[in-house]
């Protein structure tokens, strides 16, 4: 669904914010999309597994498990942090994760580095059985295949499709699915020098750059700043943004807008990724730290 946003700018800039959020309440965005086809792959090989990689609050891990329970999969999430073993209750995406029926296998961030190497795999698979791998946020070319449907016949209008980067899955999709006349601009959520190498090994086009200026310090890292944004974007326009995905790539296109990055008569798209289950984890650490949280629709 596109959902006009209702903020005013110089120079007869449009903004629209596609809602991927809104495609399943716990398979969310381009989780969907990339998990789509791997599903479909994985039936097509008769595993009854399902097996990924994830973060303490991993949006993938979320939806991999609730993908599994939806789907007929028993899930398995191999978790970085040895420490959260202990701490699951206390961490909303793994207890969601948890209750969706995944079993966790939690290593150590050194071991973590290694998950794809060969070695690494083979010891996984002797471990739990002939599961089906999907990658660490989701990313290979079946997951690319599902983000390629993300633009449709009604987006042909636009100028600029926007979206956060992580693993660069999404972005490859929409820079083989956009239309000539469009650019495409990745804003990465992380500091990763190899992360325009990932996106070439699937994107077929040229029509793309990476804005690398607004990732706010690294991956899961948000300031202050990002939150009074948020906060103030969700006022204005009701539509929530995740902290580390979304949020910091529509602070980077308003923001580029008042610096005159865009053109006069821009129509830019942006893609909301979703994420949002995110929200509830990224509250406790603010709360620990007696910060500002992020608003949601449960506030009101």
């Amino acid at each position: 669904m596109n959902q006009t946003v209702p903020l005013t700018f110089l120079n007869n800039i449009t903004l629209t914010i596609k809602r991927e959020d809104l495609l399943h309440p716990h398979i969310s965005g381009n989780k969907f999309r990339k998990l789509k086809y791997n599903i479909q792959e994985a039936k097509r090989m008769s595993k009854t597994a399902l097996l990924t990689f994830g973060g303490a609050y991993s949006n993938h891990i979320a939806a991999t498990a609730a993908a599994g329970k939806e789907y007929g999969f028993d899930t398995i999430g191999i978790i970085r942090g040895e420490e959260l073993e202990s701490k699951i209750t206390e961490n909303p995406t793994l207890a969601f994760a948890q209750s969706c029926g995944m079993q966790f296998k939690f290593i150590s961030r050194e071991a973590y580095r290694h998950k794809a190497e060969p070695d690494f795999i083979a010891a996984i698979t002797a471990e739990f059985g002939d599961c089906y791998i999907v990658p660490e946020g989701g990313t290979n070319a079946l997951a690319v295949k599902g983000c390629e449907e993300i633009l449709t016949e009604e987006d042909s209008a636009f100028t600029h499709i926007c979206t956060a980067v992580g693993t660069g899955g999404t972005i490859a999709g929409l820079i083989n699915s956009a239309l000539p006349h469009q650019a495409v601009l990745g804003y990465p959520a992380l500091k990763n020098a190899g992360l325009q190498d990932d996106i070439l090994t699937f994107a077929k086009n040229q029509n793309w750059q990476l804005i690398e200026d607004y990732h706010f310090g690294g991956y899961g890292k948000v300031t202050p700043k990002l939150i009074t944004f948020i906060n103030a974007f969700f006022g204005q326009t009701s539509i929530p943004l995740d902290p580390v995905y979304t949020a910091k790539m529509v602070f980077g296109v308003i923001d580029g807008i008042s610096n005159g990055f865009f053109p006069a008569n821009s129509r830019i798209l942006l893609i909301h990724t979703g994420g949002l289950q995110g929200i509830a984890g990224m509250n406790k650490l603010l709360a620990k730290k007696n910060e500002t949280l992020i608003k949601t629709l449960s506030d009101d």
